[in-house]
C-alpha cells in the first residue's frame, strides 16, 4: 500500500481530517457502520460543503438552496458530520447516537429524521433517481418561474455516488433519461474506489464508467478524489458547461488511511476495530484521545457557512422581493405553488357521470378527472413509462416536458419504470408543492416497488396510476395480468391502495388523493368497460374517503353480506339482484380502499359490516390474500390463488369462477335454500 501521510500543519487537511475521524468514532461506538465512504470522500464532501453547496445551516427548507443528495447512503456518517459542522441544528451528542434508537443519526439518512437530509437513501442507485427527479423539478420552475434578471430558481442538485450505484439498473435508467433531458442542473461525484462489498469490483464490474455516461450524453471529467484542487477545477467545470448533465469521476481509496484496510473489502462494512482506529489515527498524524475531537480551527472554519449560507438567502430574499414588485401576479402564483395549498374551489372542477355516459373503463374516468383537475392544479405534474394511450395519463393540450419546453406539464419517462418511480420521489422532494403522479400497468409495480417502498417511508405526496389491474386484461396473459399485487401493496405501510368501482368512485378516488399528504396513493384502474352505477338508486360514491360503504341495503338486518373491489363490484351487485329477487335479505357493500376503512372508528365499521352477520362473501380478481378479516370465519373469498390466462375477459372470469352465479350459489349454500 502507499505510504499515507498528512501536513497537519494546514486547516484544509485539518478540515477533511475531522469528517473522517468523526465518521470513524461514530461508527465505533456504535459497533455498527460504514466508515470507510467517509473516509474516502472528506475531501469532496469538504470542498463542496464549504466553496460551493449553496445552503444555509439555520434554514435547511430555503427554496433557492442547492440539493445534495448522498446516494451512496451506506456512508451517512458523511453527511451527518458535515451537517453537525457546518451548523445544522444537529449536536455532537447527536453523532455520539449513531445508529441508536429514536437518534438524529440513523443508519442510513433518513427524509424528515435529519435536518439537511433532502432524501433517504441507502437502497443503492435510489438517491440517484431521486436527483434526476428534483433536476426535472427545478427545470419545471424556472421554466415556469425564472425570468431575465431574476433567476429565482437557478439551484443546482450534486449527488454523491458509488460502484453499487452505477451497477444498479434504476441508475442507467435514471441517467438516459437526465441527458435526453439535458439536466445540465446535475452535478453527480462517483467515488470510484474499486472496491465493493464482496471484493475488488473487477469480480464483476469491468466497464468504462465514464463512456458509458458520455454515451448516455452526459459531460464527464476524471478527477484524483484527494486533489482539492482537482475537485474544485471539476465542479466549476461542470457549473459552466452547459446542455449536458455532469459526471465528475473521482479515483478514490476506500478507508483511505487506514493502514490494513484501506482498498479493502474488509474496509466496507463494519467498524475498523480499536486496534485499527489507532493505527490510522497515527497514520493520519490525529490525536488518540478523545474521541470525536473536533479541532476548534476545523469547527471555526466549516461554521462559516451560517454566515454566508444566511447571506445567500438574505441576497434570494431580495431578489425575490424586487421579482414580486415587478410580476405581482406570477409571484403570487410562486407562493401558492411553493405552499401547495389547495385553491379554494378545487373541487368544483371534478367531473360526475351518469349511468348513459358508460360504460367506461376506470382508467378514461381518470383520464376525465386528471383533465378537469390540472387547470385548477397547476402542480399536477406527471406522466407514464411510455404507455400514456394505454394509462390514459396525459394532460391535454399541455405538451410534453422536454429540453426547450421544461414548463410543459406531461412527462414522458421511456420504457423505465425503476427511473419513473425514483424520479417521482425526488420531484416530490423538491420543496415545492408538487402533486407527481405517473402512470404504467399494474403489474409493472414490480419495477416500481422499491421507490413507491421508499415514497411511503417518507411519505411523500406522489400517485401512481395502475392500469389493466386484473385478469380483465384478457388476451396478454399471465405476464400481464397482476394477482398479487393488490396485497403486496396493502401489506406495505403508509401506502393509501384504492380500486374503485366505476366512473364516479374513480373521481372521488382523485379527490382523496389529492388531499392524501401522509404518503403515496396507488390508484388501480381498469382497462375493461364498467357500468357506471345509478347513483339514485345506490348511495354517493363520495363514501369512498371512508374505504368501504353500503351500496345499497335490504331492510332490517341482512342475512348476507356481498363485498368487492373495483370491477367486481358489477358482479356482485348482478348477484345481489338475483338474490333480492329469491326474497332473500342483502346488503351490497363496495369496499374500495381496505387501508382507509381500517382508519375508520370501529362504531362505522360495524355499521357496514355487523359483526352479527357472519354470512359473507367477498369477490376481487385477485390473491385471497388479505380478506379473511372482512369476510370473517364463517364467510367465503372468491378470488384468484393462482395465476391468469391468456383468453378473452369474459372467459376468464367464468373458468376463474368470478361470476354472479358463482357468488349465488356459494350464498345459497350459506342459507341452507
Amino acid at each position: 500500500m502507499e505510504k499515507l501521510t498528512a501536513d497537519k500543519t494546514t486547516l484544509e487537511q485539518l478540515c477533511i481530517n475531522t469528517i473522517r475521524f468523526l465518521s470513524v468514532d461514530g461508527v465505533e461506538k456504535a459497533k455498527s457502520g460504514h466508515p470507510c465512504l467517509p473516509m474516502e470522500a472528506a475531501p469532496i464532501g469538504y470542498v463542496l460543503w464549504t466553496k460551493y453547496l449553496r445552503h444555509n445551516p439555520k434554514n435547511p427548507k430555503w427554496p433557492g438552496r442547492d440539493r445534495f443528495v448522498l446516494s451512496a447512503g451506506h456512508g451517512s456518517m458523511l453527511i451527518y458530520s458535515l451537517l453537525f459542522l457546518t451548523g445544522y441544528d444537529l449536536t455532537l451528542e447527536d453523532i455520539k447516537a449513531f445508529r441508536q434508537w429514536g437518534s438524529k443519526t440513523p443508519g442510513h439518512p433518513e427524509y424528515g429524521e435529519t435536518p439537511g437530509v433532502e432524501t433517504t437513501t441507502g437502497p443503492l442507485g435510489q438517491g440517484f433517481a431521486n436527483a434526476v427527479g428534483m433536476g426535472m423539478a427545478q427545470k419545471f420552475l424556472a421554466g415556469k418561474f425564472n425570468k431575465p434578471n431574476f433567476p429565482l430558481l437557478d439551484y443546482q442538485i450534486y449527488c454523491v455516488c458509488s460502484d453499487g450505484d452505477m451497477m444498479e439498473g434504476i441508475s442507467s435508467e435514471a441517467a438516459s433519461l437526465a441527458g435526453h433531458l439535458k439536466l445540465d442542473n446535475l452535478i453527480y461525484i462517483y467515488l470510484d474506489n474499486h472496491v465493493s462489498l464482496d471484493g475488488p469490483t473487477d469480480l464483476s464490474f469491468s466497464e468504462d464508467v465514464g463512456k458509458r455516461f458520455e454515451a448516455y450524453h452526459w459531460h464527464v471529467q476524471h478527477i484524483e478524489g484527494n486533489d482539492t484542487a482537482a475537485i474544485s477545477g471539476a465542479i466549476e467545470q461542470a457549473q459552466r458547461v452547459k446542455g449536458e448533465p455532469h459526471l465528475i469521476i473521482a479515483r478514490t481509496h476506500l478507508g483511505y488511511g487506514s493502514p490494513h484496510k484501506q482498498d479493502t473489502a474488509a474496509a466496507h462494512g463494519s467498524p475498523l476495530g480499536a486496534d485499527e482506529v489507532k493505527a490510522t489515527k497515527q497514520n493520519l498524524g490525529w490525536p488518540l484521545e478523545p474521541a470525536f475531537y473536533v479541532p476548534k480551527e476545523a469547527l471555526d472554519c466549516y461554521r462559516l457557512s451560517i454566515e454566508s449560507g444566511q447571506k445567500r438567502e438574505d441576497d434570494w430574499k431580495t431578489l425575490y422581493a424586487n421579482y414580486k414588485k415587478a410580476f405581482p401576479e406570477l409571484a403570487d402564483e410562486f407562493d401558492r405553488f411553493m405552499k401547495g395549498e389547495l385553491p379554494s374551489g378545487w373541487k368544483k372542477a371534478l367531473p360526475s357521470f351518469q349511468p348513459k355516459d358508460g360504460p367506461l373503463a376506470t382508467r378514461q374516468a381518470s383520464n376525465k378527472a386528471i383533465n378537469a383537475l390540472a387547470p385548477a392544479l397547476p402542480f399536477l405534474f406527471g406522466g407514464s413509462a411510455d404507455l400514456a394511450t394505454s394509462t390514459e395519463t396525459t394532460i391535454k393540450d399541455s405538451g410534453d416536458f422536454e429540453a426547450g419546453r421544461f414548463d410543459a406539464r406531461n412527462l414522458r419517462f421511456g420504457v423505465r419504470e425503476h427511473a419513473m418511480a425514483g424520479a417521482l420521489n425526488g420531484i416530490a422532494l423538491s420543496g415545492a408543492g408538487f402533486i407527481a403522479y405517473g402512470g404504467t400497468f399494474f403489474n409493472f409495480l414490480d419495477y416500481c416497488k422499491p421507490s413507491v417502498r421508499l415514497a411511503a417511508l417518507m411519505k411523500l405526496r406522489t400517485i401512481y396510476v395502475f392500469t389493466h389491474d386484473s385478469v380483465g386484461l384478457g388476451e396478454d396473459g399471465p405476464t400481464h395480468q397482476p394477482v398479487e399485487q393488490l396485497a403486496t401493496l396493502r401489506a406495505t405501510p403508509n401506502v393509501l391502495t384504492i380500486r374503485p368501482a366505476d366512473a364516479n368512485e374513480t373521481v372521488a378516488a382523485w379527490r382523496v388523493a389529492i388531499e392524501h399528504q401522509d404518503g403515496p396513493v396507488c390508484l388501480v384502474l381498469t382497462r375493461q368497460k364498467l357500468p357506471i352505477l345509478d347513483r339514485t338508486k345506490f348511495s354517493s360514491a363520495d363514501q369512498l374517503e371512508k374505504g368501504a360503504y353500503i351500496l345499497i341495503d335490504s331492510e332490517g338486518l341482512p342475512e348476507i353480506i356481498l363485498m368487492g373491489s373495483g370491477s367486481e363490484v358489477s358482479i356482485a351487485m348482478e348477484a345481489y339482484e338475483k338474490l333480492k329477487e329469491k326474497n332473500m335479505k342483502v346488503r351490497l357493500v363496495s369496499i374500495p380502499s381496505l387501508d382507509l376503512f381500517r382508519k375508520q372508528p370501529k362504531e362505522y365499521r360495524d355499521r357496514v359490516l355487523p359483526p352479527q352477520v357472519e354470512k359473507r362473501i367477498a369477490i376481487e380478481a385477485a390473491s385471497s390474500f388479505g380478506w379473511r378479516e372482512f369476510v370473517g370465519a364463517k364467510g367465503e373469498m372468491v378470488g384468484i390463488d393462482r395465476f391468469g390466462a391468456s383468453a378473452p375477459a369474459e372467459i376468464i372470469y367464468e373458468k376463474l369462477g368470478l361470476t354472479s352465479d358463482h357468488m349465488i350459489s356459494i350464498a345459497l349454500k350459506m342459507l341452507g335454500k
